[in-house]
């Protein structure tokens, strides 16, 4: 599997990269830098009546990515970053500090964006439209992470499972929040 996960990104590196890109991806990067867009999204989902539970579901679920990923996974895993392992392979940003299994840009994004797309109002088009808007930047801080070369594909696919798993946990525990509160002042 490390042999693919290699040869991506040097595939990657060799046909997808070029000076107009590596910018937009780095910016693209940036903005997933410690959670900051979906924080500052799920802050303004927060303060919307129509969209509070969205907001609420989107903090739980990046704060269940927080821990398993970032506090968990990660040192329990230590898998090293692949610019450090695989020859001829180039990073485009500064070396992450932390280890590289799974990604927690694409965990933190997927958590997110789905924790949104399972709890915003279905019934007007600009919800869609929002819904659309986050899944297609949660892809794109995905793929900026392959992009730049800071890890591989399959760490990047494990922190979207896990980011599509903690987002449907924390959808489910809101749930069960307020079927507990319901029955109890009911």
């Amino acid at each position: 599997m490390a042999g693919l996960d290699g040869g991506i990104l040097l595939w990657i590196q060799e046909y997808l990269r070029g000076p107009a890109f590596t910018p937009v991806f780095q910016w693209i990067t940036s903005l997933g830098d410690h959670g900051m867009i979906w924080i500052v999204s799920a802050f303004l989902f927060l303060c919307i009546k129509r969209t509070r539970k969205a907001g609420i579901a989107m903090f739980l679920a990046m704060f269940l990515s927080l821990l398993v990923n970032n506090m968990f996974l990660k040192i329990i895993i230590a898998r090293t970053r692949p610019y450090e392992v695989i020859e001829g392979l180039h990073i485009l940003i500064a070396p992450p500090s932390d280890y590289s299994f799974p990604s927690g840009h694409t965990a933190c994004a997927v958590a997110a964006a789905a924790a949104f797309w399972m709890t915003a109002p279905k019934d007007e088009r600009i919800f869609l439209v929002l819904k659309a808007g986050l899944l297609i930047l949660a892809v794109l801080i995905a793929f900026s992470r392959l992009y730049l070369g800071v890890h591989y594909p399959t760490d990047v696919a494990a922190g979207a499972v896990s980011g599509a798993a903690e987002a449907w946990i924390s959808v489910r525990l809101i749930e069960r929040y307020r079927q507990y509160r319901s029955g109890a002042t009911g």
